[in-house]
């Protein structure tokens, strides 16, 4: 994929406290990738940040109810584990979108909740400012990161992820190469960032 910096977005997706060690739904090497996303953040000249942004008793949380969601409480809003990882620079993103905000509806994805229908108000936002494709970084690969490239490819976004600025869960067994395989039969690219700094 030719990266046109002009009409790019960088999508920064979930780096925050939750997702990375000593969190409450933790991405084993989840902070390795914070040093990588700086520095592909300032390459673009269109930054976005998702949070997730979970109320208390989220449908998704196991604790919510009995036989609730399949996620120990995390990323509850206002909380530490919420939080952008404190590494993370913050300057380069014009946006910082929260997600997954819906006391009964889960969002993997940037783009929409899991019902798969009620927009989270990026797309309008990236259109308007003229962005017609999107490289992806973030936790998790198998889910969250790949939720949101299979989204921004359906909406028609040429679109790439930046392999060794992701990380995965890796759960159930067979999850990643089942996420990239999918995205690779859709258009997407899979590329290393240095295909992006050359």
């Amino acid at each position: 994929m030719r990266i046109d910096g002009s009409r790019t977005a960088f999508l920064a997706i979930d780096i925050q406290n939750d997702f990375c060690p000593g969190g409450a739904l933790a991405v084993e090497g989840g902070d390795e990738i914070v040093p990588l996303v700086n520095e592909l953040a300032a390459t673009f000249g269109l930054c976005v940040a998702t949070q997730d942004w979970h109320p208390a008793g989220h449908c998704s949380f196991a604790s919510a109810r009995p036989g609730g969601g399949p996620w120990p409480d995390h990323c509850v809003q206002g909380t530490r584990g919420a939080e952008l990882h404190p590494a993370l620079r913050q300057e380069p993103f014009r946006l910082i979108l929260r997600k997954g905000f819906r006391p009964d509806l889960d969002s993997y994805s940037a783009f929409y909740e899991n019902d798969r229908a009620t927009p989270t108000g990026l797309d309008g936002y990236l259109r308007g400012l003229g962005a017609s494709a999107v490289v992806i970084a973030g936790l998790a690969l198998d889910y969250c990161v790949y939720y949101s490239a299979l989204d921004a490819a359906r909406l028609g976004y040429a679109v790439a992820v930046v392999s060794d600025a992701t990380r995965a869960v890796g759960s159930p067994e067979g999850s990643v190469d089942a996420a990239l395989a999918d995205l690779r039969s859709r258009g997407v690219a899979i590329i290393d960032s240095l295909e992006v700094f050359r």
